[in-house]
C-alpha cells in the first residue's frame, strides 16, 4: 500500500511538473514579440490571409482554450511545423537530438573520469596546494562564458598548433557517406564499417567534449569533494585506520564506496544540465545538435522550432532528474 502512494505521488508530480513545464512554452510563445501569423506568411500577407491564417492557428480563441489545445497537441506528439525547415518540428527534434547527445555523453563521461579522482585528491589535501588548485580549476569551470573558451580554443588548438580539426561533426569530403541510423555519427561510421569516417568523427567530438566537460569537472569535483569531506570524518575511517588499512584502501574503497550513490545523482544532473546547456558549445563548434537548432530557429523567428526545442529539453532534464531519483531509492536502502 505505501509502494502504491509512493508511485501515485511519483506520477502526479510528474505529471504536475510536465504542465508546468508546457505553461512556461506556451506563455513564452505569448509573451515575445514575434507574431507566428507574420512568421508563418511574411510580413506582405493580405489582410484577409492574415486573418485566416489567425483562426487555423487558434490565435483568435480565449487564452485557457489556446493552452488546452496545445497540450492536447503536445500529448499527441504535434510540436508544430518548422517555419526554417517546413518540416514538423518534432521530426527535426529527433533528426538533430542524437548529436546532442553524442557531445552532451561524451564530455559527461570526462567529467566523471577526471571530476571524481580530483575531488578526492582535493579532499585528502584540503588546505593544500593540490585542494586549491582544483578548487580554482572549479572555479574558472564555472565563471569562464563557455562562448569565450571555444572561440579561444579554435583559436590556440586549430588555427595556431592545427592538433585539432575545425567546427563541424566531420571534413566536408565525408559528409553523405554514412547513411544515419542511429543519428550517433561515431556509431553510423562504425555500423556501416567506414573507420575513416569514426576516426574523424572522433577527432571533430574531442575539443567541444572537452570544453563542454570542463564544466562538469568543475561540477563532479565539486560535489565530490563535499562528499568525501563529510564521510573522512566519520568514525568508521577512523576506525579503519586504527586497524592499520592503507590510506589508499581507506579512501578509494570504503570512504569513496559510501558515497557512490549520492555520486550517481550528481552524474545524472550534470548530464542534464550538459544536454541542455550545450546550446553555446554547438553555436561556437556548429555542431549539428539541439543547441544549433534552437538557435538558428531563435535567429529566424520560427517560434515552433524553439518552443519545441525548449519543451524536448526540458523533459529530458524531468526524465534525468526522475531516473537519478530511481536510482538513489534502488542502490540506497536508506532512502525508501
Amino acid at each position: 500500500m505505501r509502494t502504491l502512494k509512493r508511485g501515485l505521488g511519483l506520477i502526479v508530480t510528474v505529471a504536475v511538473t510536465l504542465l508546468g513545464l508546457l505553461l512556461v512554452t506556451f506563455l513564452i510563445g505569448r509573451v515575445v514579440p514575434i507574431d507566428p501569423v507574420l512568421s508563418a506568411l511574411g510580413d506582405r500577407a493580405s489582410a484577409e490571409s492574415y486573418e485566416q491564417m489567425r483562426r487555423a492557428l487558434g490565435l483568435d480563441l480565449p487564452l485557457w482554450q489556446q493552452f488546452a489545445r496545445y497540450v492536447g497537441d503536445v500529448l499527441h506528439g504535434d510540436l508544430g511545423v518548422s517555419v526554417l525547415t517546413s518540416r514538423p518540428v518534432l521530426e527535426d527534434v529527433l533528426r538533430v537530438f542524437p548529436a546532442t547527445l553524442e557531445l552532451a555523453t561524451v564530455a559527461v563521461i570526462i567529467g566523471a573520469v577526471l571530476g571524481v579522482p580530483a575531488g578526492v585528491f582535493a579532499a585528502t589535501h584540503r588546505g593544500g596546494w593540490p585542494d586549491h588548485a582544483i578548487r580554482l580549476l572549479g572555479l574558472i569551470g564555472h565563471s569562464v562564458p563557455i562562448f569565450w573558451l571555444g572561440l579561444m580554443a579554435l583559436l590556440l588548438f586549430y588555427a595556431r598548433l592545427d592538433w585539432v580539426p575545425g567546427p563541424g561533426r566531420f571534413d566536408v569530403f565525408y559528409e553523405g557517406l554514412v547513411e544515419p541510423v542511429t543519428g550517433v555519427a561515431s556509431i553510423d561510421a562504425l555500423l556501416a564499417g567506414e573507420p575513416d569516417v569514426f576516426w574523424n568523427t572522433l577527432h571533430h567530438l574531442i575539443l567541444p567534449s572537452a570544453i563542454l566537460g570542463l564544466y562538469s569537472v568543475a561540477y563532479i569535483a565539486r560535489m565530490t569533494r563535499g562528499f568525501m569531506l563529510d564521510q573522512l570524518r566519520q568514525e568508521y575511517i577512523t576506525t579503519a585506520r586504527v586497524k592499520g588499512l592503507s590510506e589508499a584502501r581507506v579512501v578509494w574503497r570504503h570512504a569513496l564506496g559510501n558515497i557512490a550513490v549520492p555520486l550517481i545523482t550528481v552524474i545524472a544532473l550534470s548530464y542534464a544540465g550538459l544536454l541542455e546547456g550545450s546550446v553555446l558549445t554547438e553555436t561556437v563548434f556548429a555542431w549539428p545538435g539541439l543547441g544549433l537548432y534552437i538557435t538558428n530557429s531563435l535567429l529566424s523567428a520560427d517560434m515552433n522550432a524553439v518552443l519545441g526545442g525548449t519543451l524536448v529539453v526540458g523533459a529530458v532534464f524531468i526524465a534525468l532528474n526522475l531516473l537519478s531519483d530511481l536510482l538513489y531509492r534502488l542502490l540506497d536502502p536508506r532512502a525508501r
